[in-house]
């Protein structure tokens, strides 16, 4: 199994890749943090109670700030739904209203939220590092839902 680990800011999140469910989108995961993809990149959009989302190329640039949120690797993927349900701790796809629109953003489910079950790819697990989660998600937040204070993703490493 693909492991990783989200260092940031405020400390490691460690991860569990599930390939056995979505396969693309843990192949499109790893591709993008080998090539440093992620590196440099804020956890945009926080939302207590439900989640913490990052991945968007256009966090590097604070001058970008009114893109944030609609960036990616210039390619989507399409949505590889499973029978996984999202529960704390889950990693999960962001995409827009296209199920097939997902490219680079990923959210980390911080309390259950089951309603996401079916409509969002699950690729990924938390394993150690929630408490790394909740920090970020209870963060204070402007009115769009992003954190005050950066919550960075300094390095995204894989390992097998």
């Amino acid at each position: 199994m693909p492991s990783g680990i989200i260092e940031t800011n405020l400390g490691n999140i460690e991860i569990k890749l599930l390939p056995e469910l979505a396969p693309e989108h843990v192949r499109n995961f790893v591709k993008l943090a080998q090539s440093k993809f992620y590196d440099g990149t804020l956890f945009h959009r926080i939302i207590p109670g439900f989640m913490i989302q990052g991945g968007d190329p256009n966090t590097k640039d604070t001058n970008l700030k009114s893109q944030w949120g609609m960036g990616g690797p210039g390619y989507n993927i399409k949505a590889e739904f499973n029978s996984r349900s999202h529960l704390r701790g889950i990693i999960s796809m962001a995409r827009s209203q296209d199920p097939d629109s997902a490219g680079s953003q990923f959210f980390i489910v911080t309390s259950d939220s089951t309603f996401l079950d079916r409509e969002y790819t699950v690729f990924g697990e938390v394993t150690q590092g929630m408490d790394v989660a909740d920090k970020i998600v209870n963060l204070p937040r402007d009115q769009t839902d992003c954190p005050q204070e950066d919550a960075k993703m300094i390095k995204v490493t894989i390992s097998n």
